[in-house]
């Protein structure tokens, strides 16, 4: 039963509780990806980053213990981000750490009219690429949270959310 404390219609809820999951299975996916690479390393990615902070990208690259750490977030921070949104458990928090991800994903490599990467994309972009319309959809979904009604947040916080 859908909590009816909200103004959306089964519909409207059920369709934003399939983005949440598939963004969320997007996320948990790329991690998980990454821990069972043998020793996967964002050092290439950031290496080949364009853009105003191509700088601090490399810098990052090319400082041992900053690249320890960098590839530690990368692969925990996305597992437990989509872990976090697929089971609808402190979903601002997750949808947060979604967001942050997306935009360190964007400006390390914006689709600019110049720019051309080392890594194969999955299309032309000027602009506004995958990260973008994904950070879009991250935002629509921060602003019209799903977990009070279908999620674990709706176990945990049920007696604040009367």
């Amino acid at each position: 039963m859908i909590n009816k404390q909200c103004n959306n219609s089964k519909g409207q809820v059920y369709s934003l509780l399939t983005l949440r999951v598939l963004i969320g299975w997007y996320f948990l996916y790329e991690g998980l990806a990454k821990v069972f690479t043998p020793k996967w390393t964002a050092y290439g990615y950031l290496m080949d980053s364009k853009g105003l902070f191509a700088p601090l990208y490399r810098m990052i690259a090319g400082n041992p213990d900053l690249m320890a750490t960098a590839d530690f977030i990368n692969i925990w921070g996305l597992t437990l981000v989509g872990l976090l949104l697929i089971l609808g458990l402190f979903e601002k928090a997750g949808y947060i750490g979604a967001a942050l991800f997306l935009i360190l994903y964007y400006l390390s490599h914006p689709p600019l009219l110049q720019a051309t990467y080392l890594l194969p994309t999955e299309g032309s972009y000027l602009w506004v690429d995958k990260n973008l319309v994904m950070l879009a959809a991250v935002a629509v979904l921060f602003f019209f949270p799903t977990a009070k009604r279908i999620g674990l947040d709706r176990i945990i916080f049920k007696n604040k959310t009367k």
